[in-house]
């Protein structure tokens, strides 16, 4: 899991020379930071991906597990000779 603070702060070149070490304590201590003017912040893949969105629900599964249940709704005729919206032709 992410905290809210780093570990460790490393300047850019200490964090190239210790980089393995950079790696191990961002997983065995928390994440670490790099950089004073832009900061990074080195954390494990698990962590990253346990504290990101979680993957999106595709549409059509979405809209089939939200349907509403126990209404009784209307499903028009198709076959009706109701106007239809944007039908018209306008000549244009």
């Amino acid at each position: 899991m992410l905290t809210s603070e780093p570990q460790r702060e490393w300047t850019v070149a200490q964090a190239k020379a210790h980089l393995s070490e950079v790696l191990r304590l961002s997983e065995t201590e928390g994440p670490q930071c790099i950089g004073a003017r832009k900061r990074f912040v080195v954390v494990p893949e698990t962590a990253w991906r346990a504290h990101a969105a979680p993957p999106r629900m595709p549409l059509g599964r979405w809209l089939v597990e939200n349907v509403p249940r126990g209404t009784n709704l209307q499903v028009p005729d198709r076959h009706s000779n109701r106007e239809t919206p944007f039908s018209h032709d306008d000549g244009e």
